[in-house]
């Protein structure tokens, strides 16, 4: 009796069908598991213009970074304590103070010039009189932002295109006052009557700073106009033609 051929049945034809899925499914989840693996890196590929180039880039990897904050300290001079250095004219801060008083003096903004004028902490540290504080927010303060408008005034219609070319400080009589003198517990270097100099209309001009001081090693205005005046108006210290003239003076 021939034999009879036998048919697979339908499970069977299923499992052969469904196998080599199975197999590429077991494979591809093997290669994932590798590729993320924790510890591992990762690289990607870059097509260049040739498609038939490619260059492997370095492993990608993921870097947690900790920014520190960023702090500012910013002290005031004046709170620190008054030294017997001898200032510069030079010195980039006192460059700067200088530029920027005349800024506002051109743009007649006496608020821009605080840079240029003695710090209040340190003038309560220096005079040795009651209401010191009082004393500089209310008279000092107040007789610079009226010098400041006069000397604008003074440069008239022309002052926005005025430019400082320099400001002539007489260092021959810069002297050393002494604790204990002009109601001062802090002794201090003065100079009188430096000349602010600018050049206004092609012109040359020039008028003057009644009184710097010293604070650590620095030139502050104190006074600009006048130290003595009769009222409460704004005063403008020998306006001149040319850079002018610097008098000795040994006021406080």
């Amino acid at each position: 009796m021939p034999g009879r051929i036998h048919s697979p049945n339908r499970r069977e034809r299923l499992l052969k069908r469904l196998l080599p899925l199975v197999v590429a499914t077991v494979l591809l989840g093997a290669f994932v598991a590798w590729a993320v693996a924790p510890g591992g890196t990762r690289s990607h590929t870059v097509v260049t213009s040739d498609p038939s180039t490619t260059v492997a880039s370095a492993p990608v990897e993921s870097t947690a970074t900790t920014v520190p904050p960023t702090t500012t300290t910013t002290t005031d001079a004046g709170a620190l304590p008054q030294t017997a250095a001898l200032p510069s004219s030079t010195s980039p801060q006192f460059q700067a103070a200088m530029q920027a008083l005349f800024t506002s003096i051109a743009a007649g903004t006496p608020a821009t010039a605080s840079g240029a004028f003695f710090p209040q902490g340190a003038y309560v540290q220096l005079k040795d009189i009651d209401g010191a504080l009082y004393d500089y927010q209310h008279r000092l303060l107040g007789d610079f932002g009226a010098d400041v408008m006069a000397a604008h005034a003074e440069l008239g219609a022309g002052a926005a295109e005025a430019d400082l070319t320099s400001v002539q400080v007489p260092m021959q009589y810069a002297h050393w006052v002494p604790a204990g003198e002009c109601e001062n517990g802090v002794g201090y270097f003065e100079v009188a009557n430096s000349r602010v100099v600018y050049i206004e209309g092609g012109v040359t001009r020039s008028f003057g700073i009644a009184s710097l001081i010293s604070w650590r090693g620095e030139w502050y205005v104190v006074h600009l106009g006048a130290i003595l005046r009769p009222d409460s108006g704004g005063v403008v210290l020998d306006p001149e033609a040319g850079i002018g003239t610097s008098a000795p003076s040994t006021t406080c």
